[in-house]
C-alpha cells in the first residue's frame, strides 16, 4: 500500500541498498548508469532534516546517475574513463557502507529500481560538485595551481592501518584508491620520503601512474626535501639534486611541481643556501615550485628577503591548533604565500564519532590519532573538546554536514589558505570532500566556532615551536 513520494525530473536512476545477491546484477546496474549522460553515480549518506525516517531509524546511503529522463544513453565510445570510475567508486562506496549499516528495508530485496522509491529528506550526491581547484596559482607561478583538497599520504606511510577492515594503505589497493580521489576533483598529491615519515607513499604514486590508474597530466604530486642530518651543516648544490633525482625515480616523472623543504636544526642556518639552490632549481625546469614544511615565520622571512622564491608553507592548523593565527597567517597574507595545513580534521578527532565518547574509551590506533590528541590538552582539554565537537555538530545540522566537514571548512575558510590537506586509509571520505563545496560557513556560525575556540588555551608561540622543544 505504499505510495512512493513524487520523483524528481532530474532523477533517472537512484541506488540504496545491500550488496545484491550477486555480481552479474552490480555489473548489469552500473553499467547502464555509466553510459547516462550527466554526472557520474556518487553517494552520500541521507540526512532527514530532524524528522523520523520513513521505515527506518538509520540513514541509509543512495546514489544516483544525475541526468535529464528524456536524456539519451550515451554510446560506450563517448563515455570518458573518468566517469566510469567516479560511477562505479561512487555505486561501491553506497553499497558498501549500507552493509555495513546494516539497511535492508528497500523495496526490491534491496535495489531501488529507477522510479520506485526515494527518500523524502535525502541530499542527493548527484548534486554535489567536484571538488574545485583553487582560485589562483601559487606564488611564483604559473600553473602550479592545487585542488582544494589534496589528497595527503602520509597515511601510505605504514602507521595509519588501523581497523583492518577499512584499511587500503598499501599495494594494489593503495593505488587502485588514487582513482576515485581524481574522479571527484581530488587532483592533487601531498608526498614525502621515508625521512619525512612517509614510508613508501612516492612508490605507491608512482605505480599508480605507472599501471595508469591515473595520468600525469592529469595531477600534481607535491613532495618534500627533508634536511635532519649532516647536510644542514655544509649544504650543497649537489646534494639538492641528489635529493631531487631520488623522488622523480620512485615517481617516474621528470618534473617535480612543487618540493616543500623540511628543516630540523635551525641553529645551522644553511636552510637560506638550501631554499636558494631549489630556487635555481625551479628556473632550471627541475621542480614547478618552491615550498616549506613546519617552518615558523621568523625562518621563513629570512628566506624570502633573501631571494628564494617560496610559494607555499606546509603547517599544522585546525580548531585544535590555531597556532598559525597568531603571525603566520598574516606574514603570508601580506606576501602571497599560501598556507597548505594539515591535520585539519585532527586525525579524525573531530568527527562525530568522538562526540559524547569518554575519554578513556577513545582508541588510538592511528599515527594521526595518537599525534593529534597530544595537543587536546593544549588546546583546552578534553571537556573543552567536548564542548567544541557539540558545536560542530550544532552547525553541522544546520547545514546537513558532519562534524569533520565543518572542521575542515573552517580552515579553508582562512584568506591566507589556498587548499587543504586531508588524509585518508581508503577512497569511502571522497564524497565528503565533494561535500566541502555545496555549503558555506555564514556569520553565525564563524562566529560561534570562533566563541568556543577562544574558551579554550590561546597559543603562545608560533608555529611548530612546541614540536622543537619549545612552548605552545
Amino acid at each position: 500500500d505504499y505510495v512512493p513520494p513524487a520523483q524528481p525530473a532530474r532523477t533517472t536512476w537512484c541506488l540504496a541498498t545491500r550488496l545484491p545477491a550477486s555480481f552479474s546484477d552490480l555489473t548489469m546496474f552500473v553499467i547502464p548508469v555509466a553510459t547516462t549522460p550527466g554526472n557520474a553515480l556518487v553517494r552520500r549518506d541521507v540526512r532527514h532534516s530532524g524528522r523520523t525516517a520513513r521505515r527506518s531509524s538509520r540513514s541509509p546511503v543512495i546514489a544516483r546517475a544525475n541526468a535529464d529522463a528524456d536524456a539519451k544513453r550515451a554510446s560506450p565510445a563517448d563515455v570518458t574513463r573518468r566517469a566510469v570510475l567516479s560511477t562505479a567508486a561512487g555505486f561501491a562506496a553506497g553499497v558498501l557502507s549500507n552493509d555495513r549499516a546494516g539497511v535492508t528495508n528497500t523495496p526490491s530485496g534491496g535495489l531501488v529500481l529507477p522510479g520506485s522509491y526515494l527518500w523524502p529528506d535525502a541530499a542527493y550526491a548527484g548534486d554535489l560538485p567536484s571538488v574545485p581547484k583553487a582560485a589562483a596559482a601559487l606564488k611564483h607561478t604559473a600553473d602550479v595551481i592545487p585542488s582544494r583538497v589534496i589528497k595527503g599520504c602520509w597515511q601510505l606511510g605504514g602507521g595509519h592501518r588501523g581497523d583492518p577492515g577499512s584499511d587500503r594503505t598499501s599495494g594494489n589497493e593503495a593505488q587502485q584508491d588514487f582513482a576515485p580521489f581524481v574522479a571527484a576533483g581530488v587532483t592533487t598529491f601531498d608526498t614525502g620520503p621515508e625521512a619525512c615519515g612517509y614510508g613508501p607513499s612516492e612508490l605507491v604514486i608512482g605505480e599508480a601512474l605507472k599501471k595508469g590508474v591515473i595520468k600525469r597530466s592529469d595531477v600534481q604530486i607535491f613532495t618534500k626535501l627533508c634536511c635532519v642530518g649532516r647536510e644542514q651543516q655544509n649544504m650543497t648544490n649537489e646534494f639538492i639534486t641528489q635529493k631531487l633525482d631520488l623522488p622523480k625515480r620512485r615517481l617516474g616523472v621528470d618534473k617535480l611541481d612543487l618540493v616543500q623543504m623540511y628543516w630540523n636544526d635551525y641553529g645551522a642556518k644553511h636552510y637560506v643556501d638550501a631554499a636558494l639552490f631549489l630556487t635555481d632549481a625551479k628556473h632550471a625546469g627541475s621542480i614547478g615550485a618552491v615550498g616549506l614544511t613546519n617552518f615558523d615565520t621568523k625562518r621563513m622571512a629570512e628566506i624570502v628577503d633573501a631571494g628564494a622564491e617560496i610559494s607555499s608553507n606546509q603547517i599544522q592548523f585546525s580548531l585544535l591548533d590555531r597556532r598559525p593565527e597568531k603571525v603566520m597567517v598574516e606574514y603570508c597574507v601580506q606576501n602571497g604565500i599560501g598556507l597548505l595545513p594539515y591535520g585539519v580534521v585532527a586525525g579524525g578527532l573531530l568527527s562525530d564519532k568522538f562526540l559524547e565518547l569518554p575519554g578513556e574509551d577513545v582508541v588510538l590506533d592511528t599515527s594521526s590519532k595518537r599525534k593529534y590528541a597530544s595537543v587536546l590538552g593544549y588546546a583546552g582539554g578534553y571537556a573543552w573538546f567536548q564542548t567544541l565537537l557539540q558545536v560542530l555538530k550544532q552547525v553541522g545540522d544546520k547545514h546537513g554536514v558532519p562534524i569533520a566537514n565543518v572542521a575542515a571548512k573552517w580552515v579553508l575558510a582562512n584568506e591566507a589558505v589556498p587548499a587543504v590537506i586531508l588524509g585518508a586509509r581508503n577512497a569511502t571520505h571522497v564524497e565528503d570532500h565533494r561535500l566541502l563545496f555545496s555549503w558555506d560557513l555564514d556569520l553565525e556560525d564563524m562566529g560561534n566556532l570562533r566563541a568556543v575556540v577562544d574558551s579554550g588555551k590561546l597559543p603562545k608561540e608560533d608555529c611548530y615551536q612546541y614540536e622543537r622543544g619549545g612552548g605552545w
